[in-house]
């Protein structure tokens, strides 16, 4: 057990002398939104290009109401605050009208931390084994761990609004809806691996692009 511990610490040491190595020949690295992305991030803008303005964003705004979900997100990635490149951190903001949800998603790269600021919101993640859900009021925080199944649905009066972080710079996320249904993949295949009936099957295509 010692030999873990010791292990372990050499091995955080190295994490931050790597860390503190990195920061001290770039304090910063912007994202220079003009060359590929890569999977350690975008390659840094020249710093004499650099400007206050990749430092900020101005338009974190309640979005649009998307249907048939009647919610939207304003999400600010490093693809529109290029100084998020490389801190590992993202945000935006969630507006979820009356009746409304932000449908069965997952992000298989970042955990997700949401603060309401309005309305009432229950919230919750699955797992194999277990399920957790809390109703949600104003200047409650939830935390969605990374890569589990989630969801959160307006359950007040009126329009919910939360705001969220990310642990990623610019995280995916995978709707469970547009996957089973806003593809070709056929009606049969969907009866046979969800046991929906293909009315129901052929209405949800419907809504959401699908075909097949």
């Amino acid at each position: 057990m010692k030999m873990i511990h010791i292990i372990l610490y050499f091995l955080a040491l190295l994490s931050y002398t790597s860390h503190a190595t990195t920061t001290s020949v770039n304090d910063f690295c912007v994202a220079n939104l003009l060359l590929p992305n890569t999977p350690s991030g975008y390659p840094c803008k020249p710093q004499s290009l650099v400007t206050e303005n990749d430092f900020v964003f101005s338009k974190l705004g309640p979005g649009v109401l998307i249907q048939p979900f009647n919610a939207g997100t304003t999400t600010v990635s490093v693809k529109n605050l290029p100084g998020l490149n490389g801190l590992g951190i993202s945000a935006g903001r969630v507006v979820i009208g009356i009746n409304g949800t932000i449908p069965m998603h997952t992000h298989p790269d970042a955990t997700e931390l949401l603060i309401v600021s309005q309305g009432q919101i229950t919230a919750g993640f699955i797992t194999p084994t277990k399920l957790i859900v809390k109703n949600l009021n104003p200047g409650d925080v939830f935390v969605f761990p990374q890569g589990l199944l989630h969801f959160q649905v307006n359950s007040g009066v009126g329009n919910a609004v939360a705001f969220v972080a990310y642990s990623n710079s610019d995280p995916n996320i995978h709707l469970l809806d547009i996957l089973l249904f806003g593809n070709n993949l056929s009606t049969p295949t969907l009866e046979k691996t969800t046991l929906l009936d293909a009315a129901q099957i052929k209405k949800l295509k419907a809504q959401l692009g699908g075909s097949g």
